[in-house]
């Protein structure tokens, strides 16, 4: 098993920054793939960004360029760094792990971009 729990999310102006973590409890051994989901309302959950084992990283098109994906050596903790933040970045936030090819997610965190 593996317990994840987020922070950092937040409300921000549009252009403003915002750093989310994930913390990871339990059992990391056997880790695949941990990265960030969002959901905004009435839309499907989509990939923001994961980062596998061996350090291959995948953005989604609509946030290459200002999120940026990081871990810990101990992959008990990731971020996600998150700039130049729009409206439409506003959604709930979930951390993921993939452990030996099973999801564990966290409860999510709010990110709300507005004026």
């Amino acid at each position: 098993q593996v317990q994840l729990v987020e922070s950092g999310g937040g409300l921000v102006q549009p252009g403003g920054s915002l750093r989310l973590s994930c913390a990871a409890s339990g059992s990391t051994f056997g880790i695949n793939a941990m990265g960030w989901y969002r959901q905004a309302p009435g839309k499907e959950r989509e990939l923001v960004a994961h980062i596998r084992i061996g350090g291959s990283i995948n953005y989604a098109d609509s946030v290459k360029g200002r999120f940026t994906i990081s871990r810990d050596n101990g992959m008990n903790t990731v971020y996600l760094q998150m700039n130049s933040l729009k409206p439409e970045d506003t959604a709930v936030y979930y951390c993921n792990y993939i452990r030996n090819y099973l999801n564990y997610w966290g409860q999510g965190t709010q990110v709300t971009v507005s004026s």
